[in-house]
């Protein structure tokens, strides 16, 4: 790998805790970036499960500032997060030992503290985040039993430290799931040694899920996708002005660390033997790779359909090996250039 040293100055230097951590702080303390509703979920879209709705409701008395912009800012985000939280759930029921999450950049960890509570601890989760603001808010609803907060950005987090802390120990032998949710773009397009860094905490059978923001090939097609985003979906959350304000101070600094699936493919192929995508919203997709094929069957086929409406969704859908699907793009690409 990349020297270590030299990664950590990588992320120290990138603009989640340079340029970007003043709209980190302020949204997360509720400052700004606030939503004029708190979004909820369109059950329409979701089978009718009681422990999903159990879910449901838990999640949503366990959000906290960020995670509400966050969800108010991506179409079906917030249904989508719900969705791999019941599998992971349904996941960890039919496991015969307890079940490691490490959700890392996840603002105040909603997600992984609702598991964990739900499943009485049967699901023993990480999360973690540089921001003071988002501990607060993963604490307001006191200490949890069975999650965990780690304050400072996921490359400060290493085997070393885990191994440290008493509460953490546990977790240093590796992860069966980890989930990076827009983190990585957040510091540099290095997937690669990103992806290396992060699988290093992972077990040799478990399953790496991303939830990313991606260049298209046409920035033309991405720049309509996001202006569906944008008028399409968040006006319901945010003014206009409100909506070119984020667009200014962040997307436009965070544009420069995303990549291309193809790229993000080339990155994760790198470490891993399967890598299917999950789901897809407009720029944003979410995949999950491991070199388990069984335990990646697994998860995949306990997830409930995409709880989001046809328009959203590009190619690749849903349950495309990412690599077939890259394969056919380059195939097309040069059957036009011949």
């Amino acid at each position: 790998m990349q020297d270590i040293d030299e990664f950590s100055t990588e992320c120290d230097l990138g603009p989640r805790l340079n340029q970007l951590a003043g709209f980190f702080s302020e949204t997360a303390a509720g400052k700004s970036g606030v939503p004029v509703r708190k979004p909820v979920i369109d059950t329409r879209l979701l089978p009718d499960d009681v422990l999903l709705h159990r879910l449901i409701a838990l999640h949503s008395r366990r959000q906290g500032n960020f995670d509400q912009h966050y969800h108010g800012s991506i179409p079906y985000r917030l249904e989508e997060e719900c969705r791999m939280a019941h599998a992971l759930l349904r996941y960890a029921q039919l496991s015969s030992s307890d079940v490691s999450l490490y959700s890392l950049g996840t603002a105040e960890g909603t997600m992984a503290r609702t598991l964990s509570e739900l499943s009485r601890g049967k699901i023993q989760s990480l999360s973690c985040s540089p921001n003071e603001e988002n501990y607060r808010c993963f604490m307001a609803f006191g200490e949890p039993s069975h999650a965990h907060f780690f304050l400072g950005p996921f490359h400060r987090l290493t085997k070393d430290y885990l191994r440290s802390e008493k509460q953490l120990e546990r977790f240093s032998t590796g992860f069966d799931f980890i989930l990076e949710d827009t983190t990585f773009q957040m510091y540099s397009p290095n997937r690669r040694k990103q992806i290396e860094f992060v699988a290093d905490h992972l077990k040799e059978d478990g399953v790496l899920l991303f939830v990313e923001k991606f260049r298209a090939a046409d920035p033309r097609d991405y720049e309509g996708r996001e202006s569906q985003k944008d008028f399409g979906f968040k006006t319901r959350y945010f003014g206009i002005e409100e909506i070119q304000r984020k667009s200014k101070l962040v997307l436009s600094t965070m544009h420069d660390c995303e990549v291309t699936l193809e790229e993000m493919a080339n990155a994760v192929y790198a470490h891993f033997r399967y890598c299917v995508v999950t789901w897809g919203s407009g720029n944003f997709y979410g995949l999950a790779a491991s070199n388990s094929q069984e335990n990646l069957r697994r998860y995949l086929s306990l997830m409930v359909h995409p709880a989001i409406p046809a328009e959203y969704v590009y190619e690749p859908e849903p349950y495309t090996e990412l690599a077939t699907w890259v394969e056919g793009v380059s195939a097309q690409q040069q059957s036009e250039a011949q």
